[in-house]
């Protein structure tokens, strides 16, 4: 039974996309089998795994009309995806117009589940309707931290609402760890964010940083992950470590 853990910051541009796209296949790469849920909107997942945002099944069929048959093949065999598109922008609405919308996505991914080690759940940046269905349908969470000043704004906020569905919807909701992004061992900034970054978080903080990479960056505009760009580059062997990391505190929880 798979592992549901939502990538999510509300702030944009933390690396969160990054993140599910290079961990999913880094994960993949280990011998897991993955599925990846794109539950953003701008579909920048999709795209980053090689998927044609215009698909006709995707998140929003499954979300909607309940059509399993929505999962894709990437050019990775042990990981899948759910794919998004534009069409997911207007879903808010209807789905906070039904009862009980809050377990849509846990109810609708209950059976898939079974197939795979790890589902990853790329977010959109925002605390809205869409993020809470993928909160109440997850495990876990995984916080991606950018390196730059403010990166603990609105973390305050980020908490509550964990402890809001924790107390609400999905009690058993744990932050599976925190990962600091785009990181710059030469610059006091970086190394100052994440000594305030482990401060709060403490033990949360994964031991593996995601440096700043011309590599990583490329990698979206050609629809491939780090490991297919370039398998050598710093970034991908941050992911690979980053990997390992998660798969060893599953084995200790």
């Amino acid at each position: 039974m798979a592992k549901v853990i939502t990538i999510f910051n509300q702030k944009g541009g933390v690396g969160k996309t990054t993140t599910v796209v290079n961990l999913a296949s880094a994960l993949a790469n280990s011998k897991k089998k993955v599925l990846v849920i794109d539950l953003d909107p701008q579909a920048n997942a999709t795209s980053g795994l090689g998927i044609d945002k215009e698909q006709e099944h995707n998140v929003y069929d499954l979300l909607i009309n309940g059509n399993k048959d929505t999962i894709l093949n990437t050019e990775n065999k042990k990981l899948d995806l759910i794919p998004s598109n534009g069409d997911l922008a207007g879903i808010e609405i209807e789905l906070s117009r039904e009862n009980n919308w809050q377990y849509r996505l846990k109810e609708s991914i209950e059976d898939i589940k079974a197939n795979y080690d790890y589902c990853l759940i790329d977010s959109p940046p925002s605390l809205g309707v869409l993020s809470m269905i993928a909160l109440v349908a997850s495990d876990s969470i995984i916080i991606p931290v950018q390196c730059e000043y403010y990166a603990l704004e609105g973390v305050g906020q980020l908490m509550s609402t964990i402890s809001l569905i924790r107390d609400t919807f999905n009690s058993d909701l744990q932050v599976e760890g925190v990962v600091l992004c785009m990181y710059d061992g030469r610059t006091n900034l970086s190394i100052q964010v994440a000594d305030e970054v482990k401060g709060f978080f403490e033990d949360k903080v994964y031991k593996t940083v995601i440096p700043r990479n011309v590599r990583l960056a490329e990698a979206p505009s050609f629809g491939m992950s780090i490991f297919e760009y370039d398998p050598n580059s710093k970034g991908a062997k941050a992911y690979l470590s980053l990997a390992k990391e998660v798969i060893k505190r599953d084995k200790k929880s």
